[in-house]
């Protein structure tokens, strides 16, 4: 009798668990939803400027890392904050830059890019999707993240918990499951995206130490949580 009870309890227990979930992952879409829309409603010159200022930026917060080390970043696609002109901006320092591989799917993949003529298109996704371009050569596994010294990640929303909305795949969230420990992650959405209210999470969800404030170049570039937007991860380094 007691066994049978301790076994309805568990199975109620599972039932909430998983009703909660539905309930994140349907208020995650929804935001996901409202944010692709509006973010198609930015013209070509804010996109173009956007993408300028945050290799402006980048370039300076490269000063503070190792010589010659490597950095983890992403190739923009559709309407997100443009990160050529970063990557760009960030070789010119001599940094080596890792990049997402896809394959096939979603496998967890890494590729040196060297040169930005080197990125090829890819194919959209069995649903229809973007997918970013990647660059030629060698397809490295996941633990090649491990040796970066930075990884910058896009966002289509940042808490100040340093709660992350990404598109829903679970990419980076598993990606970032091989970073080393003393590496700074770094959000890059637009200026709207950036929310004082909890987004929803769950427990797969990684955090962020910051975010990349491309838009207010005006405030102090060398402060120990980029550009003022101090989440609790950054709360923690001060």
């Amino acid at each position: 009798m007691l066994r049978v009870a301790a076994s309805a309890h568990k199975e109620d227990g599972m039932g909430q668990r998983t009703t909660q979930d539905a309930g994140i992952t349907a208020a995650k879409r929804a935001l996901r939803h409202a944010a692709l829309k509006r973010r198609r409603a930015v013209d070509d010159a804010h996109r173009t400027d956007a993408g300028e200022r945050l290799a402006r930026l980048a370039e300076r917060h490269a000063a503070n890392l190792t010589p010659h080390a490597l950095v983890a970043a992403y190739v923009s696609m559709g309407t997100e904050v443009p990160t050529l002109p970063m990557i760009d901006a960030l070789r010119t320092q001599g940094l080596r830059m890792l990049v997402p591989r896809l394959g096939s799917g979603l496998q967890i993949g890494w590729g040196e890019l060297r040169d930005k003529a080197g990125l090829e298109p890819m194919p959209r996704t069995a649903s229809g999707g973007l997918r970013p371009r990647e660059p030629h050569g060698a397809t490295l596994g996941p633990r090649a993240l491990h040796d970066a010294e930075l990884i910058i990640v896009p966002a289509l929303a940042v808490d100040e918990q340093g709660s992350r909305l990404g598109r829903g795949g679970g990419w980076y969230d598993r990606a970032l499951a091989e970073r080393n420990t003393r590496a700074r992650i770094l959000a890059v959405c637009w200026p709207w995206e950036v929310v004082h209210g909890p987004l929803p999470r769950q427990d797969h969800d990684v955090p962020v130490d910051a975010v990349l404030r491309w838009w207010d170049e005006d405030e102090d570039e060398t402060s120990s949580c980029v550009h003022g937007w101090r989440t609790r991860a950054c709360r923690g380094r001060d």
